[in-house]
């Protein structure tokens, strides 16, 4: 009764996508749900293989934007070198840093992140991957190295990876020479279209893709970065179906830079120019007029939003409440990665509501009143869109689940409808106690069957990447 290697699960308290209900057996085969009853007792007729989970069961959540890379920065640039300290000279640090790194360091940074993602409720992230060549530029001789890399640290860390390999070409808008830090980066409209078929061919592979957790999408680093035939191109080429990212409106530089070039704000532009729909994932998007507002919310786009690393660089505060009226969808990213916590993006983007206009419980819809309800499941509708994933505990969705630590107070003495907020607003440490992905555990009991030796790995790589040691 007792093994996690079950075919079937009984929780006692579970988060449906119809609700919170009590006594439920989930039935799980080839790595997703194919059946789900509440009501049941532990005293009724459960298959002979069934688990018992321990405290309240909850769809995991996916992680619309991530820059594996960025994590062994966090915390290296909180230190005043300019008084108008910004994005702008947070990004000059970026690329010192991005200089240094091997694909073995890459590998050994996203295993950790993903492990740390894992252990944090994410079991899909969003890889907006532009860290593609050697050292001065020089393309590896296999051009999806450090894909496929990101590919390896998602197989072992057991993650389900979103792969976005971007299009970067340029430094400013109008087609501007890319600088000598950016060299890395860069691609043409050709090298990158081979790359993405070096991806599709990885993708294929068994190998690389177990559980079909893996998704492959499309990826402009931003309007600045690439050309309206750039895009145009890589539209026609690629799958129809595929998913669309690209950073835009993160800074009021770019919008100004964005409105001298074409005379439109970036939302403006990419909605006249190219058109918007529901496979556009808009990261940030933290600058908009009203109109660009009800542009993106009516295209059903998703407004991919990061509100750890947005306070971070001082990029702005979203207008989440006019864009929740408007019934606009969004996904939540841990983006730089100076946080890992659901907990910690939710909560700050509703605190930063609350302080702008100092009112509280800002983020709520007519069918949802209570704020961490809503601002879960907008998250995990929206990383699913964003990420091309079915998640949530409902028949037909992958079999990914996490169990929150019941004996903490606050999840042992709440009542089931209380859960969600006394977690969200009430608890500093992690209650994520258990996770599975396509019915498999990967964290257990707080921890990863990798920890210990990644932890090490990535402690030297710190020390040699940031450190020179």
């Amino acid at each position: 009764m007792s093994s996690y290697n079950a075919s079937f699960y009984f929780a006692k308290q579970a988060l449906l996508d119809t609700g919170w209900e009590d006594n439920v057996l989930f039935e799980v085969r080839n790595g997703a749900f194919t059946s789900i009853q509440p009501n049941c007792t532990v005293s009724d007729d459960l298959p002979e293989t069934t688990a018992i989970l321990n405290g309240p069961m909850l769809p995991t959540l996916a992680n619309v934007h991530s820059h594996a890379f960025q994590r062994i920065m966090a915390g290296a640039a909180e230190v005043s070198l300019n008084p108008n300290d910004s994005f702008w000279s947070w990004r000059d640090l970026m690329y010192k840093t991005v200089q240094k790194l091997s694909p073995e360091d890459a590998q050994v940074i996203a295993t950790q992140l993903y492990i740390d993602m894992l252990k944090a409720g994410y079991t899909q992230v969003g890889e907006f991957h532009y860290l593609h060549h050697a050292q001065q530029g020089k393309p590896y001789t296999q051009k999806a190295e450090m894909s496929l890399r990101l590919l390896d640290a998602a197989n072992q860390s057991g993650i389900g990876l979103t792969l976005l390999p971007v299009l970067y070409s340029y430094s400013g808008f109008g087609g501007q020479s890319p600088n000598i830090g950016q060299a890395r980066f860069i691609h043409t409209t050709d090298s990158y279209l081979a790359l993405q078929q070096e991806c599709k061919t990885a993708f294929a592979s068994r190998r690389l893709n177990e559980d079909n957790k893996h998704k492959l999408g499309i990826c402009f680093h931003s309007l600045r970065a690439v050309t309206k035939p750039q895009i145009e191109t890589v539209l026609q080429v690629l799958e129809q179906n595929k998913v669309v990212h690209i950073h835009i409106a993160e800074q009021q530089k770019e919008v100004q830079d964005c409105l001298s070039w074409s005379r439109q704000r970036p939302v403006e532009w990419l909605h006249n120019e190219i058109g918007l729909s529901d496979r556009w994932c808009l990261i940030h998007a933290t600058h908009l007029d009203s109109q660009e507002l009800a542009t993106i919310a009516s295209s059903q786009a998703i407004a991919g939003l990061c509100p750890t690393t947005e306070a971070n660089l001082g990029d702005g505060i979203f207008p989440a409440v006019d864009f929740e009226q408007a019934h606009g969808r969004w996904g939540i990213g841990s983006d730089s990665h100076v946080s890992l916590s659901i907990v910690e993006e939710l909560r700050t983007l509703e605190y930063g509501q609350r302080l702008r206009d100092q009112q509280r419980n800002r983020l709520h819809r007519p069918e949802q009143n209570r704020i961490g309800d809503n601002l879960f499941t907008q998250a995990l509708l929206g990383g699913n869109q964003a990420c091309d994933v079915s998640l949530g505990l409902k028949v037909g969705c992958r079999a990914d689940f996490m169990l929150l630590d019941d004996s903490h107070p606050f999840i042992a003495a709440s009542q089931t409808a209380d859960v969600l907020n006394r977690w969200l607003f009430a608890c500093n440490e992690n209650l994520v106690k258990d996770v599975f992905v396509a019915g498999a555990p990967v964290i257990t009991n707080f921890r990863h069957r990798l920890e210990e030796s990644s932890r090490q790995a990535f402690t030297q790589v710190i020390k040699k990447v940031m450190y020179d040691e």
